[in-house]
């Protein structure tokens, strides 16, 4: 089985026998949902597939291909009309920098030009009209728009705008004045948009598809462009970009046969890191599996002695996620630590879901977590009245809250946590046995942040440090207050493939305010010690034959640890 991994050319996938997961019958639910459309899902996760899918499929010129291409998928058998029937022009917005405000617009001026000007020559327009566009070069963006619109009236057209917001978001997040001034009244970005409002008016623009990850800029250029359908929350589309679980365990089932594992045990783990993300509250049975993840997944298992990716979140997807983290800055940055923080302690997390954002009114709670919605940090669980809850989808984005979590502790407190002290302790708990270095490091942590008021010290928040300091290491797939038989132990380290460690760790904390240490330190000991004690008895417990367990007792300096046998 070929897996098309980092592979966005739907012809190339096709052509060269990649395993592709047939989403062609989206085709059709998209003429039904009218002409114009959005459709935004989180970075990585098969959104330029499915856009070139589109291009091969309307092009006037892939007629030929057609049966290569389709023939042997649904759409293919069962073809719309409109099939074949269209010039296509394509446009995509990634890599463009933000840290020089002309270079963007340059940037984005030179994208369109040279796609229009691919286009003029690829559909055989009359070399005065493109000799003619060659000659406005130096027009802005929504004139050589309009260049093309003027000669194209007699055509029909259809526009896929990929990545149409990558530079905004990094933009708004760096610097959201000069983010208001291009998407605002009289902003390049603006009037662009506002070309391609009237070419849909005028019938030009037939057809338009636009992907992308948040819809800030959208809401931005509503006045400017306000024709587009956002199908990114309706339950018909839920499953257009991404995996299901079938198609998911359609993939896997090869990893299976070649090293002789249970299907339900390595889906388990597929599910609990990359699985998780509902894009409409109407399709609460249907999570979705990160496509671009698993294909990963799948292409670096290691066949040979049948284990997990030494890295399971690909370097370049985690460089993608670490850049969007950048967004966390935006608006009040503490209040947005305090989202993150309640995210991270509780499991779950309310808001108002936004479906706009309206910059001149100031950015809060609201706006925050929806933004992370978008991002796919987090993803709907229920609602609750007019609001909604918000999970964690998996355990991708667990390693990566907690990445940034410590990045935030140090800023805020002044203070340095040193990884390769941390993974040192991890090496010592896992091979070792020796809680020794972990709780020296949790008790130098503690006492540097208790003189800057960083947390309430209560058990909860103590905890949260904690878990942040664990999963700083790849070493262990850590559980925190997982259920098991209806009972929940504060941290459970379990071994994952593909690192050999010879101990498991169940680690139950305490906490003893300092003015209550006299009387009830020893209590809270033996209490601990007897919770401990009760886990143990717990059926998927006794089957973890690695296992040690532990108490550890802290008043928010000092931090003590005792076995459990």
């Amino acid at each position: 089985m070929k897996i098309p991994y980092g592979l966005s050319n739907f012809a190339i996938v096709i052509k060269n026998n990649y395993t592709y997961i047939d989403k062609t019958p989206f085709i059709r639910t998209l003429e039904d949902e009218g002409r114009h459309h959005i459709l935004l899902r989180p970075r990585r996760f098969g959104k330029s597939l499915f856009l070139s899918m589109l291009q091969y499929y309307y092009d006037s010129h892939s007629t030929q291909d057609f049966n290569t291409l389709f023939g042997h998928l649904a759409i293919g058998q069962n073809p719309t009309p409109d099939h074949n029937q269209y010039q296509v022009l394509f446009l995509e917005f990634s890599g463009i920098a933000t840290d020089d405000h002309k270079g963007i617009y340059d940037a984005f001026n030179n994208k369109i030009g040279v796609a229009i000007s691919v286009f003029l020559h690829k559909y055989g327009y009359p070399e005065s009209v493109q000799q003619g566009f060659s000659q406005i070069n130096n027009a802005s963006p929504a004139d050589k728009m309009n260049y093309l619109l003027t000669w194209a009236i007699d055509q029909k057209l259809y526009l896929l705008i990929d990545e149409y917001d990558h530079f905004a978001n990094s933009l708004m997040a760096d610097d959201l004045n000069h983010f208001r001034t291009i998407m605002g009244k009289g902003g390049f970005v603006r009037a662009f948009y506002e070309v391609l409002k009237a070419g849909t008016q005028q019938g030009i623009l037939d057809r338009l598809f636009i992907t992308g990850v948040t819809p800030i800029m959208l809401d931005s250029l509503t006045s400017g462009f306000n024709v587009v359908k956002n199908l990114s929350l309706d339950s018909k589309f839920n499953e257009a970009i991404g995996f299901t679980r079938t198609e998911t365990e359609s993939l896997v089932q090869s990893l299976t046969q070649q090293c002789n594992l249970k299907l339900d045990d390595l889906m388990l783990a597929v599910k609990q890191w990359y699985n998780g993300y509902r894009f409409s509250m109407d399709s609460r049975d249907n999570c979705q599996y990160n496509s671009d993840m698993v294909l990963y997944f799948i292409d670096n298992f290691n066949t040979q002695d049948c284990s997990h990716p030494a890295h399971m979140l690909d370097e370049n997807i985690a460089s993608d996620y670490g850049k969007i983290l950048a967004m966390f800055k935006i608006g009040n940055r503490d209040e947005n630590y305090e989202v993150l923080a309640e995210l991270i302690n509780e499991g779950v997390i309310t808001a108002s879901q936004r479906r706009k954002f309206d910059f001149d009114k100031g950015f809060d709670r609201d706006d925050f977590i929806s933004l992370l919605y978008y991002m796919g940090f987090i993803a709907f669980a229920g609602n609750e009245l007019t609001q909604q809850r918000f999970v964690i989808p998996n355990y991708v984005i667990k390693v990566l809250y907690f990445e940034y979590f410590k990045v935030e502790i140090e800023r805020k407190n002044q203070i340095t946590i040193s990884n390769r002290t941390i993974e040192k302790a991890i090496i010592a708990l896992a091979l070792h046995d020796n809680i020794e270095p972990l709780r020296i490091e949790v008790e130098r942590v503690l006492q540097a942040l208790s003189n800057r008021d960083f947390i309430q010290f209560d058990e909860k928040h103590i905890k949260m440090l904690i878990v942040t300091l664990l999963y700083q290491s790849a070493a262990y797939f850590i559980q925190s207050e997982p259920e098991i038989n209806q009972k929940y132990p504060d941290i459970l380290l379990l071994e994952r493939s593909p690192y050999a460690i010879q101990h498991e760790h169940l680690i139950e904390l305490k906490f003893c305010k300092k003015s209550d240490r006299k009387k009830l330190w020893q209590d809270k000991l033996n209490s601990g010690i007897q919770q401990v004690q009760g886990y143990l008895q717990l059926p998927d417990i006794k089957g973890c034959s690695k296992l040690s367990a532990w108490i550890m007792l802290t008043d928010g300096e000092e931090v003590v640890v005792a076995r459990v046998n």
